[in-house]
């Protein structure tokens, strides 16, 4: 199940077409205003809520949000091979071992709004969590999201693997292939040198000298939209 906490994770995980198991607010006629003024098309669905007592839903979420709604859903079915094999024309972003589930989130709704193929993350986080979820406004739901628990799933793809690392060559988006694979290390280590051993090719954001590293999620925006700018998406579905 999907933890979504709050209006926007929710909004968006019903727009991209989750099943929600449960659906709970304190204050139903504060949640129906705030649908009509922040997604009128959902207004509607957003009203088969169940109210809770106000101190019960204060349980529900280590912070509950101010929105005063918050749902299960259903995760999505996903299998990884199936989706590094995928034909959609956009780039694949991978996580190496990501430390923070809010940056991990922050990726995944870089990813969605770019219109990427999906999002991979190897290491002991599982991309699903709720701190994640939060971090993505419930856009895990807009494209895939999966779990690696090696980088085994990699071997034979069809699609180029590209590591972005300090001293790859320059980005040039307008040559980015669009099924490319882009793996984003840490910002203390980077990538790994398995990782680095796989790639095809290695390639580093423009930065000013002295700078020594971007956020990762900056780093992921960074290169979807230069991507995404440079034309990439204008075959895409």
């Amino acid at each position: 199940m999907a933890v979504l906490e709050g209006l926007h994770p929710v909004k968006h995980a019903l727009r991209f077409g989750a099943e929600l198991e449960v659906l709970v607010t304190r204050d139903p006629v504060a949640l129906g205003r705030l649908a009509e003024r922040l997604a009128p098309d959902l207004a509607e669905q957003l009203r088969q809520a169940h109210e809770v007592d106000p101190e019960l839903f204060d349980q529900l979420a280590p912070l509950p949000p101010a929105t005063g709604v918050i749902a299960l859903a259903r995760r999505p079915r996903l299998n990884a091979a199936e989706v590094i094999a995928s034909a959609v024309p956009a780039p694949l972003v991978l996580l190496e071992n990501p430390r923070d589930l809010g940056n991990v989130g922050a990726c995944v709704r870089v990813a969605a709004g770019a219109d990427a193929a999906g999002v991979l993350s190897t290491g002991s986080h599982d991309p699903w969590h709720p701190d994640a979820l939060r971090g993505a406004a419930g856009l895990h739901f807009a494209l895939p999201v999966v779990g690696l628990e090696s980088l085994a799933p990699l071997d034979g793809a069809a699609r180029p693997l590209l590591a972005l690392d300090p001293d790859g060559e320059e980005l040039d988006p307008g040559r980015l292939p669009r099924q490319a694979i882009l793996a984003f290390g840490t910002e203390r280590d980077g990538l790994s040198e398995e990782l680095l051993a796989r790639a095809d090719g290695r390639l580093r954001i423009p930065m000013r000298d002295g700078v020594s590293s971007l956020n990762l999620a900056t780093s992921v925006a960074a290169v979807l939209f230069a991507w995404r700018l440079s034309g990439g998406p204008a075959t895409r579905r």
